[in-house]
């Protein structure tokens, strides 16, 4: 494995024993995740520590400038994006999806609406019924690439929901990217760029993307042994629900937005709206969510936020407490194992005091 070293980290001087426990915990972070490339971003207070490392070769340029795919921490912007059409108009998220997609047709799902979408309290599925079938010829490549937007639409207008709108919980790729093709309808451009002009440009994000391009240098995801690569994530029709890729810097300057909203953003009052639960479920409804992350408690009115996701070549791990000051944005370039360690890991280091 390659030395973990430094990047991003405080201006040059002396330091601190706190901050030499910071890097090493990063370090063992980094350690931990066992994959080619693996970084830990950490900020507290706005102030950056950034460790980075792997099994594998160093890549074209530092690992903290590659550009990673974030898989369903992807939802964590849509749900952003929605929370900002709603607060600053012109939607209330109470809009039927149906009615978007294809005005005038009688759907059995009339009633699910853009909050229920994001909410996963749509009633619809993880992924469609036919996916399965479709991605079968392609699994160990590219799974979602066949199943394009215009099947997302039809198969959300065909569905059966399992149970009434708003009723129940249940994680739906799904459901989010039906949410995505259906903002994209209510504003007519697509969601990559209603996102980009509306939550990306503001934040100052013109490195964040969709899909390869530009002159960014994406990382190369590999698979569960942590040497076979991996193509480029290819998301199909789920956009909205896991096509993003972004560095680690990037990430941070989102997690820090959400924080302490930048002077003047018009996305301040969708920022502090992200941060408010929306919903509880499970037993003792112990279980938070707001409208784009998980809300854990950590006692004393304290709570962390946070989503991962995967792709079948890399992870992904965003989180912030505001109690603490502290966002962290968890990198890695190996599939997700049984007992897997980095999210654990990334989990552990943000529930720190």
């Amino acid at each position: 494995m390659s030395r973990p070293t430094t990047a991003g980290a405080t201006p040059a001087r002396t330091a601190s024993s706190s901050e030499e426990d910071l890097r090493r915990r990063l370090d063992d972070a980094v350690a931990a995740a066992d994959a080619p490339d693996a970084v830990f971003a950490l900020s507290r207070h706005g102030l950056r520590t950034v460790r980075t490392g792997g099994t594998g070769p160093p890549p074209p340029v530092p690992r903290q400038d590659l550009r990673y795919e974030i898989g369903s921490a992807t939802k964590t912007f849509t749900g952003l994006l929605l929370a900002h059409l709603v607060h600053d108009g012109p939607l209330t998220g109470g809009e039927p999806a149906a009615a978007l997609l294809a005005p005038g047709r009688q759907t059995r799902v009339t009633d699910v609406t853009l909050t229920h979408l994001m909410t996963h309290t749509s009633g619809l599925p993880t992924l469609p019924a036919d996916f399965y079938i479709r991605a079968l010829p392609v699994w160990r490549t590219n799974p979602y690439a066949p199943y394009s937007r215009e099947r997302v639409i039809d198969a959300f207008l065909r569905a059966r929901p399992r149970h009434r709108p708003g009723a129940r919980w249940h994680y739906s790729n799904f459901a989010v990217s039906v949410l995505g093709h259906a903002l994209a309808a209510a504003f007519g451009e697509p969601w990559e760029d209603l996102l980009a002009r509306r939550v990306l440009a503001p934040l100052g994000l013109y490195g964040i993307a969709s899909r390869p391009d530009g002159p960014a240098v994406d990382a190369t995801g590999h698979g569960k042994d942590g040497r076979t690569p991996v193509p480029p994530f290819d998301p199909g029709g789920f956009t909205a629900a896991a096509a993003l890729r972004a560095a680690p810097h990037d990430l941070l300057t989102y997690l820090e937005a959400h924080l302490d909203p930048p002077p003047g953003t018009p996305l301040a009052g969708a920022l502090d709206a992200v941060r408010t639960p929306v919903l509880r479920r499970g037993l003792d409804h112990r279980h938070v969510h707001t409208l784009a992350w998980f809300r854990h408690p950590l006692g004393e009115g304290r709570a962390m936020y946070f989503h991962g996701g995967a792709t079948f070549g890399q992870q992904a791990f965003l989180g912030f407490r505001p109690d603490t000051g502290t966002a962290l944005a968890a990198l890695c370039t190996r599939r997700f194992r049984l007992r897997d360690p980095f999210v654990a890991t990334a989990y552990a280091l943000l529930a720190e005091d």
